[in-house]
């Protein structure tokens, strides 16, 4: 009797064991995360903001991390096939680095509930499917009053690449940080369809600064087209996402950045405890995730002191960018003084702020 009993004993541990060393080898397996990308990665832009929070992932998590890249893929039937080659590859996180690859993306969310997702610019969610994007507006008001203490034409021009809420309401912000030193500052607006077109961009710069404009913005082009025309032509310039001042070191006004490691992080630590939760994530100034930074030492000290105390009260939250009163382009007023915009209006926002000259595309 005591030998059978030593012998299921000696069965259990070694049935155990082997429990115990398949789970080590399951959960010791690397995770892999794919990030796919609308442009190249290159030195500056978009796509390199959110390659650098990825890395910042991998460098934390060393060998327990595996990262796959897939860059410069267009939104579309081509970028829903590879989303599904990267789920076919053994990705178990996926970052989805561009607004149109929201509904291919949720699809495969909801046929892969155990894989995470964190998409970019978006606004749709699932349980396991996230999407974030920065309050860009809220630096680019920033960028829009440094603009007015420097221009002379008091014309502004923007290379925007698509008519999304996003880019709609930074360049809203852009006018109305602008137009809060100067009302008199027209903002005109050449949109690309791409988010990677350089040689598209440097003519539409080429156009502005022809119409009169001495200060550019080009935001969302993943080029420095827009920054080196600018430095050529001796007119003052921001981009939206890196720096890009070594293609501008003369006229280079600022860069409205973004650092997504701190998302980045917290959702592949979500994802690694079992409890990756889908949300909409909407980072600002108080998150430390949108930063206006290499400020032209041109812009008065009397302006940076006004700009930075609007920072402070930004991020603390004293003031709001949209807070009434609030006029469209044709003069109509959208909300009276003491009212705020909702949320939901900014993120769906498809109307241009008075001073905004140019037509939004349909």
């Amino acid at each position: 009797m005591k030998l059978i009993i030593r012998k299921i004993t000696k069965l259990v541990s070694l049935t155990l064991l082997t429990v115990s060393t398949y789970s080590i080898a399951l959960f010791a397996e690397p995770l892999s995360i794919g990030l796919l990308l609308p442009s190249p990665i290159a030195d500056v832009g978009w796509s390199k903001a959110l390659h650098d929070g990825v890395d910042v992932v991998k460098k934390k998590y060393g060998e327990d991390v595996k990262v796959s890249v897939i860059e410069n893929i267009q939104e579309g039937p081509d970028a829903d096939r590879i989303m599904n080659k990267m789920v076919g590859d053994g990705n178990k996180f996926l970052v989805l680095g561009s607004f149109g690859y929201m509904n291919g993306g949720l699809k495969l969310a909801k046929r892969n509930p155990d894989l995470s997702f964190v998409h970019a610019s978006g606004y749709k969610t699932a349980k396991n499917f996230s999407a974030f994007t920065a309050k860009y507006f809220e630096g680019s008001y920033l960028m829009g009053m440094a603009a007015a203490d420097l221009t002379k034409t008091k014309k502004l021009g923007v290379v925007a690449a698509f008519a999304i809420p996003e880019l709609i309401s930074t360049i809203n912000g852009f006018a109305l940080g602008a137009r809060s030193i100067d009302p008199e500052i027209e903002i005109v607006v050449i949109w690309l369809n791409s988010w990677f077109d350089p040689a598209k961009a440097q003519d539409s710069a080429k156009v502005l600064i022809a119409q009169g404009a001495d200060i550019l913005f080009s935001n969302g082009q993943d080029t420095p087209s827009v920054v080196s025309v600018a430095e050529q032509k001796g007119v003052y310039v921001y981009n939206l996402n890196s720096s890009m001042k070594k293609y501008a070191p003369k006229n280079y006004l600022g860069v409205l950045k973004t650092d997504w490691s701190p998302l980045f992080l917290s959702s592949v630590e979500a994802h690694l405890a079992g409890n990756f939760n889908g949300k909409y994530e909407w980072l600002g100034m108080n998150d430390s995730v949108v930063v206006v930074d290499d400020w032209s030492p041109d812009i008065s000290s009397e302006m940076m002191t006004k700009i930075n105390a609007t920072e402070a009260a930004i991020a603390s939250g004293k003031k709001h960018v949209y807070a009434g009163p609030l006029f469209n382009q044709e003069g109509k007023q959208v909300i009276p003084a003491g009212e705020i915009l909702t949320d939901g209006a900014i993120l769906g926002m498809n109307w241009h702020v008075q001073g905004v000259t140019s037509p939004i595309p349909k």
